[in-house]
């Protein structure tokens, strides 16, 4: 193969109870109906509320399973919970192994790889991180497999939180699992990816557009397709708009088009009824 065109898509936060959130999720299928890439990826937060909802989690995997080309998804915190944290309140619906089987039931994986255009895909799991619970350690002992196998070949790697704001080095005060992965994990991680050619680190969680290259790494972080968080619940990182990522991978190169799918509009969480009770 020797273009892989993908779309990432990232905090859907579908619920039957949100119909403008559904409605901007259809805007993206048709956006992706136009386009038909090779693959979709969602990089976590499908479901506006899974732990507490699991109906929102089923209504989200029959939305994307109507998508028009193949996806592969990923869990966020609104899925199966958030990581414990070493700054800051712990999270308000921590990471559970009977979420994580619930996502698994539904899904199928909250982990995977593959290989296209000369690249080794791997996408992880960020929720586990940190946790203690027999899943993250075995998504380590898988991972490190992955990476052997990847040889010279370059790495891309999907995740649902970015590694960090600015650098690995990010002082104390930024390290909050809350927005990025736990600080602990996060090192183990970092050195782990040290032994393969890692090109691109893609996320979402922070439902701003980002992209920068700090070192030879780039990191995008996709905007939400559902809605943005108004300055005044979130400091402005970046780029607040929903959206979604186009990449075009050709052996030892990458293209990355940063994209609004028609129709879609700039909703603020503020306007969705309980939406402020957890982080994002």
């Amino acid at each position: 193969m020797p273009e892989f065109r993908l779309i990432q898509i990232s905090d859907t936060h579908l619920a039957r109870r949100s119909p403008t959130l559904t409605a901007n999720f259809h805007r993206v299928s048709e956006h992706i109906d136009a386009k038909r890439p090779d693959l979709v990826i969602n990089t976590g937060d499908l479901a506006f509320d899974g732990p507490s909802n699991p109906d929102d989690l089923e209504f989200a995997k029959t939305l994307h399973d109507a998508l028009p080309v193949a996806c592969r998804h990923l869990p966020g915190n609104h899925d199966i919970g958030d990581n414990p944290t070493e700054v800051g309140p712990p999270p308000a619906e921590p990471v559970s192994e009977q979420h994580l089987q619930k996502f698994l039931e539904l899904f199928g994986e909250d982990r995977w790889h593959f290989d296209a255009a000369g690249w080794c895909f791997i996408g992880l799991n960020s929720q586990l991180l940190n946790t203690s619970l027999p899943s993250e350690a075995e998504q380590f002992d898988w991972l490190a497999a992955q990476l052997a196998r990847a040889q010279s070949r370059p790495v891309a790697v999907f995740l649902h939180k970015p590694l960090f704001l600015n650098s690995p080095d990010d002082p104390e005060l930024f390290t909050s699992s809350i927005r990025y992965v736990p600080i602990a994990a996060r090192k183990r991680l970092i050195e782990m990816l040290r032994s393969v050619d890692l090109r691109l680190v893609a996320c979402g969680h922070i439902h701003q557009r980002r992209d920068y290259t700090p070192g030879r790494i780039r990191h995008i972080w996709s905007p939400s397709a559902a809605f943005t968080v108004p300055d005044s619940k979130q400091e402005i990182i970046a780029l607040k708009e929903v959206g979604l990522v186009e990449y075009r991978f050709q052996p030892d190169s990458f293209e990355v088009f940063h994209v609004r799918a028609p129709g879609q509009i700039d909703v603020d969480v503020s306007a969705l009824i309980g939406a402020g009770s957890k982080g994002y």
